[in-house]
């Protein structure tokens, strides 16, 4: 081999030893890239090919009363759904599925000959509807679990714990002021590829560790007081002829709402059987004339700027009197001469009440129709509240300013009648109505606990006590409008009120169509409870003191008698500060010899056992609790408790066996 030839074989060895040098290099780091720095974008794309993934709502948290019962709660259901790109024959799958879902087979088969890889069949469907489609075995259709509302209590507090949607969010009442806090972050549904590019069963991704977590609401609702009210409520609308009514039951020195009623009931269960706007929360939402549960304002008014005393005396012009072109009359015709300060409002004058609005002056009183809240929102936690109706008095004429003096063209809410009422009660001080005691977490922790908020000092302790007083004659005085409304041995403040419908049609107030309240406070000396009863059109007894002052007494008696209370002594209240228990299950949120016990084991007072609340509570916490109390369970049917035998706060000395019925909430 010549040199020439050597060198040119050295060349070629040499050129492809840096070929094959430069080669692997390039190997190494393809490898490298592939492998280390595109390793979570190739990882993407592999699960797109092989993993498809669809949101579906969590469950929702939990919703108590004050004393831990379940008003709201989240259930596990069934829900079909289907990849249509796996369907071989839709026509007769449509067919096979229409029988036991009950739905149009045109409308199946129109989804499942859709161009697209999912959809919805039916959500939430009962178990045995589950079992038919599971055996069915069709390649393509999935059963799958996703939570579903219930509320085991049906239509207790239905309008106030409102309803949710099909994707689990939140429509009505709490449920959707609370919409943040009830629904956590969805969970995912994955369905998975094999090698082969088969769709395997789906499931869900346990995705704890990077979602945001739900609360659990703790109300200041007591749902026993709740039952009480809703009863009573009732049967006065069915005795009276009246198209509904509701009725508030609050605690003057904190805001508290104890109970809020609205009948006819509404059953969150079932909303989409009830029409449009059934299911407002009308204590809120509603505006009326008040009538004459508005003159107690008006008087705290005159004696807080001294324009008169309970003896000063007014004439009341025989029951006719004439301003501008209006003559005022007195209710049911009455005739008064003269009458007290005091008087006037034992017996309601509407004279009466006029004339001290004409001492008084509109802008004074404007003033403080403003500063008992009338006119704007009292800042409830509720959706949908109304500010009422209250024109400014610039706007007043003569007559405007001598009929708002008895609660006639203005318009205000259940809401804000009751609350003025109770800055009366708690020594003139306005507290802010709340509905939501606390939240806290799944495992019980305290994430925030609303505290009762003092608005404003409206009028002095010293008027609040003077009108209390005088409150209570017209209850407890032979020849009070408000006598019907007393409960023995409790001293009761109240007033009553009957306030005509504007008739639009005719531009005149009804005397046909009439609004009935009673509002009062007991005991009168040291109130604890304050309440408001608002019958719609009754057909019979159409006046406050005779439709809805019975109703305070029956629920003022029954609260009295089945829970145990110092009010019967009269004994000072001590308020204790309030603590949530880590166990929400397990929360107490009544105050210390406050009007109801911070223990439903016993009768009214008596010391002796009762059968407990099981509504609400799994098979399993039915049975622990039962096993506490030595009391022997029958259960029929699975989910959740809604409705025992016998009811909450017999004896149990006359019942060791319950039955109780549970259901899945399908």
């Amino acid at each position: 081999m010549n040199g020439t030839a050597a060198k040119w074989l050295k060349f070629r060895i040499v050129t492809l030893l840096v070929f094959f040098l430069v080669l692997y290099i390039a190997l190494v780091s393809r490898a490298l890239h592939l492998q280390v720095l595109s390793n979570e974008t190739l990882k993407n794309l592999a699960d797109r090919q092989h993993v498809q993934t669809l949101q579906v709502s969590s469950e929702r948290g939990v919703i108590f009363d004050r004393n831990g019962e379940k008003m709201a709660a989240s259930v596990m259901a069934d829900s079909v759904c289907a990849d249509p790109t796996k369907i071989r024959r839709p026509a007769d799958a449509a067919g096979k599925l229409s029988g036991i879902l009950n739905l149009d087979k045109g409308v199946i088969h129109k989804k499942l000959s859709a161009n697209k890889s999912f959809c919805w069949l039916a959500r939430r469907i009962s178990p045995d509807q589950a079992a038919g489609i599971t055996d069915l075995k069709i390649a393509g259709i999935f059963v799958v679990k996703e939570p579903k509302r219930f509320y085991p209590n049906r239509e207790l507090a239905g309008r106030l714990i409102g309803f949710v949607g099909m994707d689990s969010t939140g429509l009505e009442g709490l449920e959707l002021k609370y919409e943040d806090y009830l629904k956590g972050a969805p969970d995912k549904l994955i369905w998975t590829r094999d090698a082969k590019g088969k769709k395997l069963y789906p499931r869900l991704e346990d995705s704890a560790v990077h979602k945001r977590d739900n609360y659990n609401l703790i109300l200041t609702i007591d749902s026993r007081i709740q039952h009480v009210v809703e009863v009573n409520l009732r049967e006065a609308i069915r005795d009276k002829g009246a198209k509904g009514g509701f009725a508030v039951v609050m605690d003057p020195k904190t805001g508290e709402i104890l109970a809020l009623a609205d009948e006819p009931g509404f059953d969150p269960n079932n909303f989409a059987s009830y029409a449009n706007g059934k299911s407002k929360i009308k204590p809120i939402t509603d505006c009326f004339d008040p009538g004459s549960t508005f003159k107690p304002f008006l008087a705290a008014a005159a004696l807080e700027e001294n324009i008169a005393k309970e003896t000063t005396r007014f004439y009341c012009e025989d029951g006719n009197y004439r301003i501008a072109d209006r003559v005022i009359r007195e209710a049911n015709r009455k005739r008064h001469g003269a009458l007290t300060f005091h008087d006037i409002l034992k017996y309601s004058s509407n004279i009466g009440s006029v004339k001290i609005f004409e001492k008084l002056g509109k802008e004074k009183f404007y003033h403080y129709i403003t500063r008992f809240g009338f006119g704007q929102k009292t800042g409830i936690d509720l959706p949908g509240e109304s500010s009422g109706l209250l024109r400014p008095h610039e706007k007043w004429t003569r007559v405007d300013g001598s009929t708002i003096a008895f609660g006639q063209g203005i318009s205000v809410t259940a809401i804000q009648l009751i609350t003025a009422l109770s800055a009366i009660a708690n020594e003139g001080m306005l507290m802010k109505p709340y509905i939501v005691r606390g939240l806290v977490d799944k495992n019980g922790k305290v994430l925030q606990l609303m505290k009762p908020t003092p608005v404003r000092q409206v009028i002095s302790a010293k008027t609040a006590k003077r009108m209390a007083s005088i409150l209570t004659d017209v209850v407890g005085e032979e020849d009070g409008t408000g006598k019907k409304a007393r409960i023995d041995h409790v001293a009761v403040a109240g007033k009553t009120g009957t306030s005509q419908k504007f008739d639009f049609s005719r531009r005149v107030y009804s005397s046909e169509r009439v609004r009935t309240s009673f509002m009062g406070f007991f005991p009168a000396d040291n109130p604890q409870i304050v309440m408001l009863i608002t019958l719609d059109e009754p057909l019979r007894d159409k006046w406050g003191g005779m439709a809805a002052a019975p109703v305070f007494k029956n629920i003022g008696e029954q609260i009295l008698t089945r829970f145990k209370t110092d009010i019967r002594g009269n004994s000072p209240s001590v308020i204790e500060e309030e603590k949530i228990a880590p166990n929400p299950a397990g929360i107490r949120l009544v105050s210390a010899n406050s009007i109801i016990n911070d223990s439903d084991a016993d009768a009214g007072g008596s010391g002796e056992p009762v059968m407990p609340n099981f509504r609400g509570l799994t098979i399993r916490e039915t049975l622990k609790k039962s096993r506490q109390m030595g009391i022997e369970i029958k259960a029929v049917g699975s989910g959740w408790a809604v409705s025992q035998s016998p009811e909450p706060g017999v004896l149990l000395r006359d019942h060791k066996i319950c039955t109780v019925s549970f259901h899945t909430g399908q």
